[in-house]
């Protein structure tokens, strides 16, 4: 958020225990997946029954669902986790809508993913705005523990688990516990050690992620979905896409004169100890 404050990140393997990739669509690394054999990682995979008026510009879903399970075949299910999320109504979108793409997409992925991933929609002033003109709004409480209770269902039949993702309300009785994104039993699994991670001071209360350095910027998601919390300006991603330069050291442009560069304290979280 403060612009010319730019944090160095060491990404050398000997300090990067995992890494967590967040995207709607990662066909475009897997000619380079290969560049990333010395880390361990995994794959937060956003696929919504949303529209072109809502996900204005992500793929087609059934080119969608082809990568995902490429990405699953690829690298294993268990690294690849399903994200159904952030789930709201409209006039057009109700509870019965929602069951009936899940159970469509859940049928497609059930070979392809463990787990699948959910939440309710959390408003701001400018997904407020941006979604506006959808007539978007939350469910009661009661009709989120309905719903979450038929998708937990839905995916038990397909032997995927759901967790839910930052969410206040308790789904455990529904079938739902609470997940987490960047998930230390997950990654202990994967990297084969132990690791001495606390929760993440930066998140929200109701967030159960261990800590861990979030790599992004605002603005940059050319995928223009109008729930999205991380782009607020339209003009601003085209200009930010306009300055990308992949020679760079920086995700979006160059060292201006008045940038700040503040190398950030990366160290692995291993703990001296086996399983």
């Amino acid at each position: 958020m403060s612009y010319h404050q730019v944090s160095k990140i060491s990404l050398s393997p000997e300090v990067v225990d995992c890494i967590v990739f967040w995207t709607k669509n990662p066909g475009a690394l897997f000619n380079r997946l290969d560049e990333l054999k010395d880390y361990h990682y995994y794959f937060q995979f956003t696929l919504n029954p949303y529209g072109k008026n809502i996900e204005m510009a992500v793929a087609r879903k059934n080119s969608i669902i082809d990568v995902f399970k490429q990405l699953s075949d690829m690298i294993g299910p268990e690294r690849v986790i399903w994200r159904y999320d952030p789930i709201f109504f409209t006039k057009d979108i109700d509870i019965d809508y929602h069951l009936k793409y899940f159970d469509v997409l859940s049928q497609k992925l059930s070979s392809y993913a463990n787990r699948c991933v959910i939440s309710f929609l959390d408003t701001y002033k400018k997904t407020e705005r941006n979604l506006k003109s959808t007539g978007a709004f939350l469910p009661s409480e009661e009709e989120m523990k309905f719903l979450a209770g038929r998708l937990a269902e839905i995916g038990k039949g397909m032997k995927i688990e759901l967790q839910s993702c930052a969410e206040g309300i308790d789904l455990e009785k529904e079938g739902i516990s609470h997940g987490h994104c960047i998930d230390r039993d997950l990654i202990e699994q994967l990297i084969g050690y132990r690791i001495e991670a606390k929760k993440d001071p930066n998140q929200r209360g109701e967030c159960g992620c261990i800590e861990s350095i979030d790599i992004g910027e605002y603005n940059t998601c050319m995928h223009h979905c109008l729930y999205c919390y991380a782009n607020y300006s339209q003009s601003q991603v085209i200009h930010k896409k306009e300055q990308h330069d992949p020679l760079s050291p920086l995700l979006v442009g160059e060292i201006g004169a008045n940038d700040v560069v503040k190398e950030r304290q990366v160290k692995s979280l291993r703990v001296n100890s086996l399983f």
